[in-house]
């Protein structure tokens, strides 16, 4: 594990980012430089009020150039969209970016003209792009890779997250997601959550350890509430959508070997009955030396808003360090040694 210390921009302050830029300004190996802000009434505040945390004297800036002028050794990309061309201006200026975006996490998924860009101002650059973030990432490449590494024969690896959403007091609970409608309302052929940020996570796994997939599936399914319930967001009515679970398939030689399966849900009495579990994550490991992995969340739902943030920041943050000291490119986990936190003073 390194001890240089890091000069770090952070670039977007929403739930995640609030999150990541209290963590850079608490960090003992990174010096906040600058900070891009999106909104008018953030610019000209310190980063310390922004996150909570004592005055920096480093203001919020919306000029994208305060960034480049900062000259940091990387950024903490955390815009709401990606924009591929501001992220070659970073790459190209020398700055190496860490990001939870999704859709770069596998390199031979980026769309051809994307990748050639972001190579090219990485060459440019001398610098590194690298996306992680609690899932995809953590969940779908580390805890993977630190699993497998007890194996010598994959059969199939599974992760299940179960997500209670019943006191999500959220205008997209209902109706955009489906919780609450008619089930045969909804395009059970689109991709949705999880189902399209997963099959780039899975490619690049499957090449980690040498089992490169044929093709990746996707799907969803629905469970209806058997008995009228209310929820933060409102009633779901009996008959209506109370679950859904949307499945990523990686296929090889025919053979399901990795999956995952998302499972949501605002009540656990639907038709059909699934396995219901409270928040968090279940890992299966079938092959020579099978594991069955439990991991729960300590927090209570009161404050799970708060918590959550940090399970897509953190991990950022943790990597930071190899992101600036590795080869210039388009990162995989598996290019990386072990990515350990320094959690000194």
């Amino acid at each position: 594990m390194t001890t240089k210390h890091y000069r770090v921009a952070q670039w977007g302050t929403g739930n995640v980012g609030v999150r990541a830029l209290a963590a850079v300004i608490e960090h003992p190996l990174m010096e906040l430089v600058a900070l891009r802000v999106f909104s008018e009434d953030k610019a000209g505040r310190d980063a310390g009020e922004l996150c909570g945390k004592p005055a920096t004297g480093v203001l919020a800036s919306l000029d994208p150039e305060a960034i480049i002028a900062a000259r940091p050794d990387v950024v903490i990309y955390l815009p709401n969209q990606p924009d591929v061309a501001e992220m070659c201006r970073l790459l190209a200026a020398g700055i190496n970016i860490s990001t939870a975006c999704v859709g770069f996490n596998d390199r031979d998924s980026i769309p051809a003209a994307d990748r050639a860009q972001l190579e090219a101002a990485c060459a440019s650059g001398r610098t590194s792009l690298y996306s992680t973030g609690s899932s995809p990432g953590w969940i779908t490449e580390l805890v993977p890779l630190t699993l497998l590494n007890m194996q010598r024969r994959l059969d199939r690896y599974i992760i299940t997250d179960y997500a209670d959403m019943a006191t999500r007091d959220s205008p997209l609970m209902l109706g955009q997601l489906g919780f609450g409608t008619d089930p045969a309302t909804r395009d059970s052929s689109r991709p949705m959550g999880t189902a399209t940020s997963t099959p780039p996570t899975f490619r690049a796994l499957a090449k980690a350890i040498g089992l490169p997939l044929d093709e990746v599936t996707t799907g969803i399914e629905y469970a209806v509430a058997r008995n009228s319930v209310e929820v933060a967001a409102g009633t779901i009515a009996a008959g209506t959508i109370g679950a859904m679970r949307m499945s990523v398939s990686g296929w090889r030689g025919g053979r399901e070997i990795l999956t995952r399966h998302s499972l949501w849900y605002v009540t656990r009495d639907t038709e059909p009955a699934w396995d219901y579990r409270d928040s968090g994550w279940r890992v299966q490991v079938k092959g020579d030396t099978s594991l069955d992995v439990s991991i729960g969340f300590d927090v209570t739902p009161e404050d799970y808003a708060r918590y959550s943030p940090g399970l897509t920041a953190h991990p950022v943050i943790n990597a930071l360090p190899y992101v600036c000291d590795a080869a210039p490119g388009i990162l995989h986990t598996a290019d990386l040694p072990m990515l350990a936190p320094y959690l000194g003073e």
